[in-house]
């Protein structure tokens, strides 16, 4: 079955090919070089475990986010509310932790408290995505108007219940759950980022919603004459992304060891610049997870790289990141028109 000419199977393949996409080739390649360049300029960095274990803790924050913004691109829209919902729902976590098991209470007590907050926080970004997607499905806002609006309406709840100040002293089994090591080596948060890429994997190669989302977002006036039931598909949709939101949150409370509203404010130009590098059309139709999940790695890696320059200042990050965001999408569009092929051919015929 086709959509306006272009092969559903093309765009949603069913077997997870890691190389077959050229993008993705071009990005193992970039990691390769960036390794490579690590190793040579700051090899007592690279070579250091704390560096690696450092960095496989800092990045499921924001790669968590990016998968969930993944989704919503793949159908045409975007979720620039996953930094307002990840903190509402860690404030929210962290201060029913809190009531259920105040300090010097009983083990069983915080133990308790963590399974209700995990449940909680997950549950929360289910039903914040619930409404990005039904205010985008059903009332037709534009979903950049609509989760511009909610980051902020989140944010702001977040402030409104913490009284803008940071939420802390959770009970120990938060930290001894969320913050252990598996085997002595590998952090549970990234534990956390592998199961959620898997499960994004299935989902989008393994079960028709993964095929329905390729169809919606390549033509949905296709896809509704198909069938599809598309304001229940984009209220899932977003629905998922919330739920990785809100276990975003849960990984930045693991790592803070406390909450507050402001926290990662960066993360949503960060989590579409993965995005858009890990080849997702940002018009909607195409990508590979693997593609996302190589762009994660290949800034936590730039990121720390930049952390040994000590000259860097850190208020250099978002002119990076906004200009590595700029030229990727100049990039891509300048290569899908095939402007890129019609150099080198050019070049070959002088």
């Amino acid at each position: 079955m086709t959509l306006a000419g272009t092969p559903v199977s093309s765009k949603a393949p069913r077997t997870f090919e890691f190389f077959r996409d050229p993008h993705v080739t071009r990005l193992a390649g970039v990691l390769v070089l960036l390794l490579g360049f690590f190793a040579i300029v700051r090899w007592n960095n690279f070579s250091s475990v704390n560096t690696w274990q450092a960095m496989a803790v800092q990045f499921p924050e924001f790669g968590l986010l990016a998968l969930g913004v993944m989704l919503t691109m793949v159908i045409g829209g975007i979720d620039l509310s996953v930094v307002g919902t990840a903190n509402m729902t860690a404030i929210g976590s962290a201060m029913l932790m809190l009531w259920i098991a105040p300090l010097d209470s009983d083990a069983s007590n915080g133990s308790l408290a963590v399974i209700v907050a995990i449940a909680f926080s997950l549950i929360v970004g289910a039903i914040a995505g619930a409404i990005n997607g039904f205010l985008v499905a059903k009332i037709k806002i534009p979903a950049i108007l609509v989760t511009l609006g909610t980051l902020e309406l989140f944010t702001g709840i977040g402030i409104v219940i913490s009284g803008g100040r940071s939420i802390s002293g959770l009970p120990s089994e938060y930290t001894n759950v969320m913050g252990s090591t598996v085997a002595g080596r590998t952090p549970m948060v990234l534990i956390i980022f592998v199961v959620g890429a898997v499960v994004i994997w299935y989902l989008m190669n393994r079960t028709a919603f993964g095929t329905k989302l390729y169809m919606l977002g390549s033509n949905e006036t296709a896809a509704t004459f198909s069938g599809l039931k598309t304001t229940s598909l984009i209220v899932r949709t977003y629905m998922v992304s919330g739920i990785f939101a809100g276990a975003a949150g849960l990984v930045m409370l693991a790592n803070y060891s406390s909450a507050r509203a402001d926290y990662g404010s960066s993360y949503t130009l960060l989590a579409i610049l993965i995005v858009v590098l890990g080849g997702i059309n940002p018009n909607g139709g195409s990508g590979r997870l693997g593609g996302v999940v190589l762009a994660v790695v290949i800034l936590q890696v730039l990121s720390s790289l930049l952390n040994t320059f000590h000259t860097i200042n850190n208020f250099y990050r978002p002119l990076i990141w906004g200009t590595v965001l700029l030229l990727v999408v100049i990039v891509n569009q300048w290569d899908r028109n095939g402007n890129l092929m019609k150099m080198l051919k050019w070049k070959g015929r002088q």
